[in-house]
């Protein structure tokens, strides 16, 4: 169905759990997954007298190398092919959102999947949201995860077939 899965991290447990979902996809469809890691640039501290943005910038290109390594591991262990990037904001003018569309235009990704916190009320308001926005401007499907998933039933088992338990492991060994 998908060839070519997009999916932003960030270091939160629910672009992880984002990584989860895309990796399952790709491991599927023996689709390519290319993990995006954006670093925002700080444009309001480039007038602060005195502020170095490369000690900011060198911190956070780490951290994008370091969450692509551990994507890389993740995806070697379910057999899936890919690459990381780690994309800067444009200094002027681009937001995440803006520059998650952007490497995915120029990829290019079939499907985009991230991680959505599910903040709601004054929080939402203050902060909005980068999967909302991503989502309005995307040129490709995206598939939002929510912060808060139920788990998966074994794939091994029917639906709705009880689990076994401690009890019932009790019985069969007498």
């Amino acid at each position: 169905m998908y060839s070519r899965i997009l999916v932003a991290i960030d270091g939160s447990r629910t672009s992880s759990r984002a990584l989860d979902v895309a990796l399952q996809i790709a491991a599927d469809n023996a689709a390519t997954l290319e993990t995006l890691y954006v670093i925002d640039f700080p444009v309001a501290a480039l007038d602060a007298p005195g502020y170095d943005p490369s000690i900011f910038l060198d911190a956070a290109r780490a951290e994008g190398q370091r969450l692509g390594a551990d994507a890389a591991q993740r995806m070697a262990a379910h057999g899936v092919k890919g690459t990381q990037l780690v994309l800067e904001t444009e200094p002027i003018g681009e937001d995440i959102a803006a520059a998650i569309e952007r490497a995915a235009r120029a990829w290019p990704a079939e499907l985009l999947v991230m991680g959505t916190h599910g903040r709601r009320g004054w929080r939402h308001l203050m902060l909005g949201s980068v999967a909302e926005r991503t989502l309005r401007i995307a040129t490709c499907p995206v598939l939002l995860v929510p912060a808060r998933m139920a788990a998966a039933e074994p794939k091994d088992e029917p639906a709705g077939a009880p689990a076994d338990t401690a009890a019932d492991t009790a019985k069969a060994s007498s």
